[in-house]
């Protein structure tokens, strides 16, 4: 079986991915999937390299890798031992800035853990506030009794 065989379409590969037509074929002008071929009659092909590194760009960016950094990565070309320092690098980089940024995510969910534990007990003592030092109309000055 040869490599052309193996090899997937764009519309195969945008199923595989979830990713649009449209957005691969704008990775590819950009110079960020650089190991799709074309058929004799101009059809994309993408081997099994090609996909392997679509994912890996679609996991760059769901990251929040920007385009020029993947770029950069994309300009160092295959994965030789003279750039794999450097690659290396990059993706250690992003990895570092995704721990980052998952512990403000966590402590995010933390907080609107509790405020939503606020309102059940809000709700389950039928109580008219959420703060107990506010007065019972929530907001205005204490009502004269």
């Amino acid at each position: 079986m040869n490599a052309t065989a193996t090899a997937l379409g764009i519309r195969e590969v945008s199923e595989l991915t979830g990713m649009s037509l449209d957005t691969l074929r704008w990775y590819e002008r950009e110079g960020l999937i650089p190991l799709v071929t074309r058929t004799s009659d101009g059809r994309r092909r993408y081997g099994p390299a090609a996909v392997r590194f679509v994912r890996l760009v679609q996991a760059l960016r769901r990251t929040g890798m920007p385009i020029a950094e993947i770029r950069h990565f994309v300009a160092l070309g295959p994965g030789t031992p003279e750039h794999s320092a450097q690659r290396l690098r990059i993706l250690q980089e992003q990895e570092e800035r995704l721990h980052r940024r998952r512990a403000e995510l966590d402590e995010d969910l933390r907080v609107m853990r509790h405020k939503m534990a606020d309102f059940r007990d809000l709700m389950a003592h039928g109580r008219t506030c959420e703060d107990d030092d506010l007065p019972d109309d929530c907001g205005g000055p204490p009502s004269p009794r």
